[in-house]
């Protein structure tokens, strides 16, 4: 039997009735997050960075970038860019450098900044760079390697290297034919239950296990510091050919989020020479755009 249409216009006229009250409790709802999302400077509400608090991903055993005691210089830096920014505390989300690192953390919504991340990686959106650092040669500044500066150095013929497996210097190391006597070490460690390998690799050249180790600039100025030996740091920017040695980081944020860049962006251009010194005091081996040193 058919329906009157009566029926049918209430039944029509009970679902938009509902459908409006629906909206308008959850424009009610939302309201407040978009007035607080435009009062932060963030711009478009459908940004999911938020307001109050820099939500930060980091690994919890990563020195000296992040460590769950705060003693890292991107928790520094952390802190730094909080209070430049306008929020009221910083608020970790923990996860180790390992692969899903992204997907678990700023992917997932879980957090809105990962501190450092080299530009150009595809999984984050980089905001411009706050500093540019390279693979270093360490060696004694007591031996017989002073003033090496290249992996292709005849100097450095017989002598035994350390390297990290899979890192750019591995490759000019390969083509100088110094991996024959080379030592290699693990590129992927937990640093939660075992020392950073640059750690390991400063002991050994104390040591006299190694003549010498090719390290990512920022661990190796680190980890050099408290070397019971004096070593000389020289940045791999010398380089003829083969992989690339000097790498620019950024604070990485997802795609979506173009008005939080935008607000790190500026950070970082009024806070730079604050950024320098903090990482000056790292030991950090920065470099300016001509590759030379940067000291003050």
């Amino acid at each position: 039997m058919k329906r009157p249409a009566w029926v049918d216009d209430m039944a029509l006229g009970i679902q938009w009735t509902y459908r409006t009250a629906v909206i308008a409790i959850i424009m009610v709802a939302l309201l407040p997050l978009q007035v607080r999302s435009q009062s932060a400077g963030l711009g478009a509400a459908g940004e999911l960075v938020d307001p109050d608090r820099l939500r930060v991903c980091a690994d919890p055993s990563n020195m000296p970038f992040s460590d769950k005691s705060g003693e890292g210089f991107e928790d520094k830096l952390a802190a730094m860019v909080a209070a430049g920014t306008g929020r009221s505390s910083v608020a970790y989300t923990w996860f180790p450098s390992v692969t899903g690192f992204v997907r678990n953390t700023l992917n997932a919504n879980r957090c809105d900044i990962i501190m450092g991340y080299a530009q150009g990686d595809e999984l984050v959106q980089n905001t411009n760079a706050y500093y540019r650092s390279a693979y270093v040669l360490l060696y004694r500044k007591d031996g017989d390697l002073a003033g090496v500066d290249t992996l292709s150095d005849p100097r450095l013929a017989d002598k035994r290297i350390g390297v990290v497996l899979g890192t750019p210097p591995s490759a000019n190391m390969a083509a100088a034919n110094l991996m024959r006597k080379a030592k290699v070490y693990p590129l992927v460690v937990d640093t939660r239950v075992a020392p950073s390998m640059a750690e390991v690799m400063i002991r050994d050249i104390a040591a006299g296990v190694i003549d010498a180790a090719a390290v990512w600039g920022p661990m190796a100025g680190h980890y050099a510091r408290k070397s019971p030996v004096e070593l000389a740091l020289v940045p791999l920017t010398r380089e003829k050919g083969g992989s690339r040695m000097s790498y620019r980081i950024t604070m990485g944020v997802r795609p979506s989020d173009q008005e939080w860049k935008r607000t790190l962006n500026t950070f970082i251009r009024d806070n730079q020479e604050d950024i320098n010194a903090l990482l000056l005091s790292y030991g950090v081996p920065l470099l300016n755009e001509q590759g030379e040193m940067i000291t003050e």
